[in-house]
């Protein structure tokens, strides 16, 4: 089988395409044809280098495709079940904790950047009939983690209104799943060709902060001049404008840090506001297993931009830095 490998120094010129032997599963183990991918911003910094890797791990935490068979004591999947790998390889269920976080797909053990995996079953979710293989490639990062934010850690109630900043994969997911939850959503944005798609998508207001450097201001007149109750925070930086946006004790998810800025606020603010802060790395194998239900159940699709080969992944990588996508960039078999 083929597959990425990374070579040490990590970096767009050191993806490295391999043949490797396909291993059997073993006892609770899948084997699974991958037939998708796509690409998060974790995955940028592992193959940049930015995070650190070992010579020879495969990328990308984002997976899905097909099982081709199963070991013994496999009761949950069968062969020919669809199925969507986890981002963790050990955080099943439960709360966060250092060990059920330490081992990040991708990064700290092997990704999906291969045409076929070998995996502990409790690694994957059923994949929903309603999503094609590709489209559920898009879910295990990007979409879990707005998820998290908005339905665990929130939880965003119907009538509720939330803030997204920018319009990345996290963000995306995040209108969609604010929309699906029966929130008013306005969004942050540089671009005004972006800003007819987030409309588009159901954002209630898009705001170009451009355009607007005060958009704080401009949040509360659009939120019953009380502020928002909900913050998706991709950027990190600089959050006096964020907390001036809330109302008092709405809730603000830090995802990510984009801006690659220490976070910084006016503590006061925080506190005199109320302000309750969630810091969220993805989701736990439960979580998705209840995303993915809700998917398809109300028939959620995913916003795709371009598709590449798995042997053009430094293309799709170099891609994504352009920051033209509108919606998640993927591989496909």
């Amino acid at each position: 089988m083929k597959r990425i490998e990374i070579a040490l120094p990590a970096s767009l010129d050191n993806l490295k395409l391999v043949e490797r032997p396909i291993r059997r599963p073993g006892a609770g183990e899948l084997l699974v044809k991958v037939q998708a991918n796509s690409l998060n911003f974790h995955d940028a910094l592992v193959v940049r280098g930015i995070l650190t890797s070992a010579a020879g791990r495969v990328p990308l935490s984002d997976g899905a495709g097909e099982v081709v068979e199963t070991g013994a004591d496999v009761s949950e999947f069968k062969a020919g079940d669809r199925v969507t790998g986890t981002f963790f390889a050990n955080w099943a269920e439960g709360p966060a904790t250092l060990e059920r976080i330490a081992q990040m797909r991708g990064e700290h053990v092997d990704g999906f950047a291969s045409e076929y995996v070998t995996l502990p079953a409790n690694q994957f979710t059923h994949t929903p009939a309603s999503l094609t293989d590709t489209q559920a490639a898009t879910l295990p990062c990007a979409a879990l983690t707005a998820w998290r934010a908005l339905r665990v850690a929130g939880p965003v109630q119907p009538g509720e209104t939330v803030l997204v900043k920018g319009s990345g994969g996290v963000s995306i997911f995040a209108l969609q799943f604010a929309r699906l939850l029966g929130a008013q959503v306005i969004v942050l944005t540089s671009s005004a060709k972006k800003a007819e798609k987030l409309r588009h998508l159901g954002a209630s207001h898009v705001i170009n902060y451009r355009e607007v450097p005060a958009w704080d201001n401009l949040v509360r007149q659009l939120s019953n001049g009380v502020g928002v109750d909900h913050v998706v925070d991709v950027v990190g930086g600089d959050l006096t404008q964020t907390l001036k946006a809330m109302r008092v004790n709405a809730h603000l998810s830090l995802i990510g840090g984009l801006s690659r800025q220490p976070i910084q606020f006016p503590t006061f603010a925080a506190v005199t506001g109320n302000i309750r802060m969630s810091a969220i790395t993805v989701g736990s194998r439960e979580h998705q297993v209840e995303m993915m239900r809700i998917i398809e159940q109300t028939q959620l699709q995913p916003v795709l931009d371009r598709h590449f080969e798995l042997p053009a992944l430094g293309d799709a990588f170099r891609y994504m830095e352009t920051q033209l996508h509108f919606g998640k960039i993927v591989i496909t078999r």
